[in-house]
């Protein structure tokens, strides 16, 4: 019986899409590591060069540990890399995203094979369960009609479609049933779901939350223009996990403009204000060091940033990614500047944090998730993360603390 070993590289997309191919994999098992693997899968990221070096990175060293293992490559670097990578031989098999459900089938085949699919498929599979995971993922669209002019993604993931409203209910019906009781929506631009279709994701969450053992819903990424009136009026839901990702990129406007986004500062402003009010912590995403970032842009996106009731941040250190138009655009700005504004913008992030903690005056609802060295370790309803003592093992549980400490490096607690 053949092992079957996968190395997930980037999104919760790609997490997820690991997730489908476990399911399917039939009478073949799982290895627990690359030593002990007759084929290595490799769900890859192709967002940056730097994440296609990596990729690259990883098959040559894997190739070298394990000679005997067979090298299949999938991901967005199937479409980006897979073709002269399976020519140059460091893989012996290369798929596409729509053919993912196929593994057991690629499995058998001895020969080599390149199989890219196509960028209209959507899964049909059902996961039932989630490997070493307490939360669950659920990819409800795949794909993105926004042509933002730094990223590649759109064009190795193709244009946004949603998945059936009832496959997705059914698969968090199974979940809920195994046990799971927080689900996090996930997909390449999730605030398009069901836009062809005339549905939304405000809708899609109503349905789930009326699923018997569904206790908190978490949703991905959005766009600031898919904050609709409809999605405001579920803020207040009890399940809704008080804490939304809102991308932003930038908060300077001309930088905007170069990215080609479709958000300005002064409405951003207004919608982080209304969402802080119903009292929620915001994430957002911002790029640093994108071509044309000068001196006098930084320090109005740095004045925009300190204005936001933000409380988590993802900045990126803008990579370049051949193909877009991002890649050409001058002035490229100093890697070593790039470096010392993105500890600039983390740590008034971090500070926002310490701050928002530490004005909590209501009990956080925990999912405990995993135990190291002693300590319990969870996610609360902010997307903060609290360290618990307890004498008994609470791995897995839900947990309403009263009683915590807002430390500097996170929460902590006690039972």
């Amino acid at each position: 019986m053949k092992r079957v070993f996968f190395k997930t590289f980037g999104c919760r997309t790609n997490q997820f899409d690991t997730q489908v191919m476990i399911s399917r994999l039939g009478e073949f098992e799982i290895a627990k590591s690359e030593e002990e693997a007759d084929v290595i899968v490799v769900n890859s990221c192709t967002v940056t060069n730097g994440a296609d070096s990596g990729v690259r990175g990883y098959i040559n060293q894997v190739g070298r540990k394990n000679e005997k293992a067979k090298i299949f490559l999938t991901g967005c670097g199937a479409i980006t890399k897979g073709e002269s990578l399976f020519k140059s031989n460091k893989v012996d098999g290369v798929f596409g995203h729509s053919e993912k459900e196929k593994i057991s089938r690629f499995l058998k085949r001895e020969e080599r094979f390149y199989e890219i699919g196509d960028l209209e498929h959507i899964d049909t599979t059902v996961v039932e369960q989630f490997v070493g995971k307490s939360r669950a993922f659920i990819k409800i669209q795949e794909g993105c009609d926004f042509r933002c002019s730094y990223c590649i993604i759109p064009y190795v993931r193709g244009d946004a479609r949603s998945q059936r409203e009832d496959i997705i209910l059914k698969q968090v019906e199974k979940l809920a049933a195994n046990g799971f009781g927080e689900f996090i929506l996930t997909g390449t631009n999730v605030g398009s779901y069901g836009k062809e279709r005339g549905d939304s994701i405000a809708k899609l969450m109503k349905g789930m939350s009326l699923i018997r053992g569904v206790r908190r819903i978490r949703v991905g990424s959005l766009e600031p223009i898919q904050i609709t009136d409809e999605f405001k009026e579920i803020l207040k839901e009890p399940w809704m996990a008080k804490h939304l990702h809102i991308a932003l990129q930038h908060t300077s406007d001309r930088m905007l403009e170069l990215m080609n986004r479709r958000n300005r500062f002064k409405d951003d402003l207004k919608l982080f204000e209304e969402i802080a009010e119903a009292g929620y912590a915001i994430g957002t995403d911002f790029i640093v060091g994108h071509p044309g970032e000068g001196e006098d842009e930084w320090k109005e996106a740095v004045m925009r940033l300190k204005m936001l009731p933000l409380t988590h941040i993802h900045a990126f250190t803008y990579s370049k990614r051949d193909g877009t138009p991002s890649s050409t655009m001058k002035p490229q700005v100093p890697g070593d500047i790039a470096k010392s504004r993105h500890r600039e913008l983390t740590q008034i992030v971090r500070e926002k944090n310490y701050i928002f903690r530490s004005s909590l005056d209501s009990a956080l609802e925990v999912l405990v998730e995993s135990e190291k060295e002693g300590k319990y370790v969870g996610l609360d309803q902010y997307f903060n993360k609290i360290e618990i003592e307890s004498e008994r093992d609470i791995k897995g549980e839900w947990l309403m603390l009263e009683s915590f400490e807002a430390a500097k490096e996170g929460n902590r607690g006690r039972l």
